[in-house]
């Protein structure tokens, strides 16, 4: 019996934390990843992960993660997103989300399309191309691992839950590689610049950084303001539930959030957003960082050449239809641009992918209020009802069912 390992807990955090440091340290130093918004927790995370692989590898060690925590910073990064919402700008990224909506419906059929196509000239049961599209790349882990098992279970197809976690794996690596480029490539194709100001807040600047001051009272209001939400969320959703009324938890958080905001900008209160940004951005990057770390990249090794073939292929479909239609059909302004590099995280990994490729481009670019709204709400509920959808009416094909 090989030795088991788990890493969970505070040596999950640690090690979230180390891969957030080295990705900094390693985007900094490297002109290619700085230049083209590689967010450090993808690039730590990544490497991290490389060594916990190697070692399994190597030592033959079974390494587990507690990902509990994981779940709780994605949580709190919602909590924080909901909190720096404002009804002026839903009702302004409103038009925007429905036109994502409806194209996001568009681009599902495609890529399971390309993937269905791939099955049918390996000859391959055409299952097998929803698992290699939407399933395990929009959907993400859970969606595919439930797939999975409903393919294992119901059509034969053994290995089926096995493909859907390497599809997932690979998906969230190029989501992260790809979009904060593609969205940079058309900031400046374009010679795009934001509309919104940056607030002029209290800060110092030295040797040509920029250090902002956060004060302890505005901060822990603002942790306050983060445990209401998550933890009123959590008991809305128990209420929910009794109904068979089920919602991801960060949804109800998020939602917690906009109720709380605008009540308090209705009443006059001042929130200062500096440390919900702190702590929004914070908690992004350790919850993907955490990710990276605990994906099983070893799970690649036996269908390389497949998964590789697929992710180009589906790889080359989001860059076109991102560029050509989604960022043409939002108006070619950067909050467009940024929206594409979000829908690139979201179509090929999962929905905080998407976010931290739109944390890497207004770091560096500036501010989008729409960008943060409309992925977030679409990756949040609409995405896996129209993921879902589209899944059932393919399998509801003559093509699926003759397989």
């Amino acid at each position: 019996m090989p030795e088991q390992i788990n890493l969970g807990g505070a040596m999950g955090l640690a090690l979230a934390i180390i891969a957030l440091w080295l990705g900094m340290a390693v985007n900094a130093r490297v002109g290619f990843l700085e230049r083209y918004n590689i967010p450090a927790a993808v690039t730590g995370g990544l490497l991290i992960s490389l060594l916990v692989s190697a070692l399994q590898g190597v030592l033959g060690l079974q390494v587990t993660f507690d990902l509990d925590l994981r779940d709780l910073l994605l949580i709190v990064f919602f909590s924080t997103i909901g909190l720096s919402s404002r009804l002026r700008a839903l009702l302004v990224g409103g038009r925007a989300l429905a036109l994502m909506l409806l194209l996001a419906v568009v681009f599902l059929l495609l890529q399971n399309t390309v993937g269905v196509a791939f099955a049918w000239v390996s000859d391959a049961h055409p299952a097998y191309g929803l698992i290699g599209g939407s399933i395990s790349l929009v959907g993400g882990h859970g969606t595919a691992l439930s797939w999975g098992q409903l393919f294992v279970d119901e059509l034969g197809l053994h290995d089926a839950a096995t493909f859907g976690m390497v599809f997932a794996t690979a998906g969230l690596i190029s989501g992260g590689l790809l979009g904060g480029p593609v969205g940079a490539w058309l900031i400046k194709r374009y010679q795009l610049t934001s509309q919104e100001q940056s607030a002029d807040v209290a800060h110092i600047e030295a040797q040509g950084q920029l250090t902002y001051l956060i004060n302890v009272p505005d901060f822990m209001r603002a942790l306050f303001l983060v445990a209401l939400c998550f933890g009123v969320g959590a008991q809305v959703n128990d209420w929910l539930a009794n109904y068979d009324v089920r919602l991801p938890g960060f949804l109800t958080a998020m939602f917690m959030g906009i109720v709380l905001a605008n009540v308090l900008d209705a009443t006059g209160v001042q929130l200062d957003s500096r440390p919900i940004n702190l702590m929004g951005a914070l908690s992004l990057q350790l919850f993907l960082g955490l990710s990276m770390i605990s994906m099983p990249l070893l799970e690649l090794r036996g269908a390389l050449g497949v998964v590789l073939v697929i992710m180009l292929l589906q790889a080359a479909l989001i860059v076109l239809f991102t560029v050509l239609v989604v960022f043409r059909c939002l108006g070619r302004d950067y909050d467009a641009a940024c929206i594409s590099a979000g829908f690139i995280g979201m179509g090929l990994g999962a929905t905080p992918v998407g976010i931290a490729n739109m944390n890497a481009i207004t770091d560096k670019f500036g501010p989008s209020s729409k960008a943060f709204l409309v992925i977030p709400l679409l990756g949040a509920f609409f995405i896996d009802i129209a993921n879902a959808s589209v899944v059932q009416f393919l399998l509801s094909l003559p093509l699926f069912q003759a397989g």
